[in-house]
């Protein structure tokens, strides 16, 4: 039974945030249609890892992405001991995701404790000093008072328990109200954004597996503003606005690599394997994949890697340059890894 509660976490509904949950409602419905899910699970460890990494590397952890995949897959990697066991034990929560109840504070505690075990004195449970957020030597928020903190998670709890509001809105306003009160002394950022998945997860399973988290690491410098911004205006509605879009960026990404991956010839994907290791020229490639016609190359490797950008010129501004070369994208690692 629910506890009543007559707390609401203040914003409104914009026709920005009609139109954005209308966009994903639309996206989440041609995944459904395209029966999506015969590729998810593909893409699933590639996915969490790429979610792990990005959401540490948002609180200044400095492994790479690289570096991150071989931890979680058991291999030593040389590296700040802090920030290897971040990445364990962030991997340790990811994979119990699906059986913590986002309604429950205790399941939150439950995640905290594993996710700062070994990195804080105390995990798992609520702070008893006061904390601030810092950017260089400018304070640029002040959380609640640490006596406050017990109540006001209280109070959030119960309005995410008995609130009507989309999945997608109680959601992102669960994650703004969770940063504006700053219940830990360390990890809020990382468990903001893992609440929010957890929440999305219950609605719509994929959400466990969508690195939205990606998205959010490369527009760093906005995730910040707009929490500041809404501070100022003491509401959530441009978090919400910022959360809704970063959501739609990750699913188009995982429905372009559904139909990329569908796409791929067996050219490519040698050609991608090669570029893994490290950039090649034109004529080490063909020397590598055993070629001698250039215009084959081209035509079937070279051509359809660049139009997909699974891979670009190392010097873009001068395509016909004796020092080109050629190196995987972002997006070709991502793919290599689901084929």
């Amino acid at each position: 039974m629910t506890k009543h509660t007559s707390y609401t976490p203040p914003y409104n509904i914009t026709a920005e945030i009609v139109r954005l949950i209308s966009q994903i409602s639309e996206i989440i419905g041609r995944l459904s249609i395209e029966d999506s899910a015969n590729h998810v699970p593909q893409l699933r460890r590639s996915n969490r890892i790429r979610t792990i990494h990005a959401s540490l590397a948002i609180e200044n952890n400095t492994l790479s992405l690289e570096q991150v995949t071989a931890i979680i897959n058991g291999k030593r990697v040389l590296g700040e001991p802090k920030e290897i066991k971040e990445v364990k034990n962030a991997f340790t929560v990811y994979e119990k995701l699906e059986q913590l109840n986002p309604l429950l504070q205790k399941d939150l505690l439950y995640a905290h404790k594993l996710l700062m075990e070994s990195l804080v004195n105390k995990s798992g449970i609520y702070r008893n000093g006061e904390v601030g957020i810092m950017k260089g030597k400018k304070v640029v928020h002040v959380a609640p008072p640490a006596t406050r903190v017990s109540s006001l998670m209280n109070d959030l709890f119960g309005w995410l328990q008995n609130t009507e509001a989309h999945p997608l809105i109680a959601s992102s306003v669960f994650h703004y109200e969770f940063e504006f009160i700053h219940p830990f002394m360390d990890g809020n950022g990382r468990m903001g954004r893992l609440w929010q998945t957890i929440i999305l997860s219950h609605w719509k399973k994929f959400f466990a597996y969508l690195p939205v988290e990606t998205v959010i690491h490369s527009n760093q410098d906005n995730y910040y503003k707009v929490l500041a911004k809404s501070d100022q205006q003491a509401d959530s509605t441009l978090f919400i606005e910022f959360m809704l879009n970063s959501i739609g960026l990750a699913l188009k990404e995982l429905i372009d690599i559904d139909q990329v991956t569908d796409q791929v010839t067996d050219q490519v994907k040698k050609l991608l394997s090669l570029l893994l290791k490290k950039p090649f020229s034109a004529k080490e490639l063909m020397q590598k994949l055993n070629l001698s016609h250039r215009p084959t190359f081209r035509e079937n490797y070279l051509r359809p890697a660049l139009e997909d950008k699974l891979i670009e010129m190392t010097i873009p501004d001068k395509p016909n340059s004796h020092l080109q070369k050629y190196r995987i994208t972002l997006h070709g690692k991502n793919l290599q890894k689901t084929i």
